[in-house]
């Protein structure tokens, strides 16, 4: 334990390297995850159809979707990326039409009303009303690729995984405590730096306060 004081470059390059596969997943996944929300509002059908296949996909376990595509995609961050985004789909999708699909028609029909285009509608009304569901997924998608992020060292990934899996085959104890307190670590200050900005960000908003 205590060489890895000394050698703490070892620590902060495998945080390091775990937090660019998180923040370029989280991204990519949000973004994804947006436009298929908007291409599926108001169809019921093709949402549920649409859920129902992103869940079969998560319920795919992760060592078997990375050594699936390893032959397609090779090794490296940008398997681990598109699997993590595949991942977050499900999480995220649903959490975004959610919150979108819980807010009050009469709320709508009120903007409607007053002259509001549907992108206002969804941007000043449907968006802010929603927040909270949107956050929840965001920050589920988080946790998830904190903890899937882990594994994905096997296909050279790097991160936190290299330093846990480096401890497992070696029985380096120091190592494999390590990038667990390493995991953990970063897992609760993302949710709770994530907490913090949505309660910022609903108080400007007026979440939950019909508009």
């Amino acid at each position: 334990m205590r060489n890895y004081f000394v050698h703490h470059s070892r620590l902060t390059e495998a945080l390091s390297r775990h937090c660019v596969i998180l923040g370029v997943s989280v991204a990519i996944s949000v973004l994804v995850a947006s436009v298929i929300t908007l291409l599926l509002l108001g169809a019921k059908k093709r949402t549920a159809a649409a859920l129902r296949a992103l869940g079969a996909v998560y319920a795919i376990p992760s060592l078997a979707l990375f050594s699936l595509l390893i032959p397609v995609l090779g090794l490296g961050l940008q398997t681990a990326v598109f699997v993590l985004v595949l991942y977050n789909q499900f999480l995220l999708v649903r959490n975004f039409l959610a919150g979108l699909s819980a807010v009050d028609d009469a709320v709508v029909e009120a903007a409607v009303g007053i002259g509001m285009s549907p992108a206002q509608v969804l941007a000043k009304i449907k968006v802010p009303l929603a927040f909270p569901a949107i956050m929840a997924g965001i920050r589920l998608a988080v946790i998830s690729t904190i903890g899937i992020g882990t594994i994905a060292a096997i296909i050279n990934a790097g991160g936190i995984g290299a330093l846990l899996f480096d401890g497992l085959r070696t029985m380096n104890m120091a190592k494999i405590i390590w990038g667990a307190i390493l995991a953990a670590g970063l897992a609760i200050f993302a949710n709770t730096a994530l907490e913090a900005a949505e309660r910022a960000v609903c108080k400007k908003l007026h979440c939950g306060e019909a508009a």
